[in-house]
C-alpha cells in the first residue's frame, strides 16, 4: 500500500515535472517539494494552530499545576476539565503529524533513489553550481539549510522579553518562563541547525536543495499561522533590528 499509493505517485510526479521543466532536476525537486507541502497544508495547519493555542494557555496550565500538582489524580482531572473548557485536544496534532511524516519520508526516499540513478534512468543532474547527485562542495546549500532551520527554531520559541522589568508576573513565574525558553533554546535553536548542516553535507546536494525549500516553506507557514515567536526578540538582542523607543 505504501509503495503503490504514496511512493510510486511521488516518483511518477517527479518524473513528469522533470520532463516538463526541460529535464531540469533542480526545478523538478523544487516544484515537487512545494506541491507536496501544499497538499499537506490541511494536515499541518491544525497541528500549528493547536501548538499555538497550547502555548497561549501554558501560563494558566502552569498555575493549575502549581495549585493541584501535589495531587496527581486531581491535577489530571482538573487538566482534562481545563482542556474541555478551552476546547483543546492535546493529541489533535498527532495524526496530522504522522500523515505528513509518512509522506515526507516517501519524498526523501524518492529523491534518494532518483539521485542514485534508480527510478528515472539517466538524468541530467546539473543545476546552477551543483551536480545534484554529488555532495555540495561549495557548502552553500547546507549552510543555507542550517540558517533557515535556525530562523525556524526561533519562530517556534515563545516570544519572551529579555528584560525582567518588562515581563509581568511573579519572580517565580519569570524564572519558570526563562528556564523553559533557555532549555528549548539549547535543544532546538542551536542543535537542529548544526545537525541539518552536518546531514546536508553528507548527502547529495539534491537533498540539500530539498531541505532548503521544505524548511523555507515551513518557515513561511509558521510565520503566517503563529507569528515570529522569539525571532524578533533575538533580532533585537543581536542588534539585527533597532528597537523602537
Amino acid at each position: 500500500m505504501y509503495h503503490n499509493y504514496i511512493y510510486q505517485p511521488i516518483l511518477n510526479s517527479l518524473l513528469w515535472l522533470y520532463q516538463i521543466t526541460g529535464h531540469n532536476l533542480g526545478f523538478a525537486i523544487i516544484l515537487l517539494t512545494l506541491v507536496v507541502r501544499g497538499i499537506l497544508i490541511p494536515f499541518t495547519l491544525p497541528q500549528l494552530k493547536s501548538a499555538k493555542k497550547m502555548a497561549q494557555l501554558k501560563p494558566e496550565l502552569d498555575s493549575l499545576k502549581k495549585k493541584h500538582g501535589h495531587d496527581a489524580k486531581l491535577f489530571q482531572q482538573k487538566q482534562l476539565e481545563f482542556y474541555k473548557t478551552h476546547n483543546v485536544n492535546p493529541a489533535a496534532g498527532c495524526l496530522p503529524f504522522i500523515a505528513q511524516f509518512v509522506v515526507l519520508i516517501a519524498l526523501y526516499q524518492v529523491f534518494m533513489a532518483t539521485l542514485n540513478g534508480n527510478g528515472m534512468g539517466d538524468i541530467n543532474s546539473a543545476f546552477f553550481l551543483w551536480d545534484l547527485k554529488s555532495k555540495d562542495t561549495t557548502y552553500i546549500l547546507p549552510v543555507l539549510a542550517g540558517i533557515l532551520q535556525f530562523v525556524m527554531s526561533l519562530t517556534i520559541l515563545p516570544a519572551v522579553e529579555n528584560e525582567p522589568e518588562k515581563r509581568p508576573g511573579t519572580k517565580e513565574q519569570k524564572e519558570d518562563v526563562a528556564e523553559m525558553a533557555t532549555t528549548m533554546q539549547q535543544q532546538m535553536v542551536f542543535m537542529m541547525p548544526i545537525m541539518t548542516i552536518i546531514f546536508s553535507i553528507q548527502f547529495p546536494s539534491g537533498l540539500a536543495l530539498y531541505w532548503v525549500i521544505t524548511t523555507a516553506f515551513s518557515l513561511v507557514q509558521q510565520l503566517l499561522v503563529s507569528g515570529p515567536g522569539a525571532l524578533l526578540t533575538y533580532a533585537y538582542k543581536f542588534k539585527i533590528l533597532k528597537k523602537g523607543k
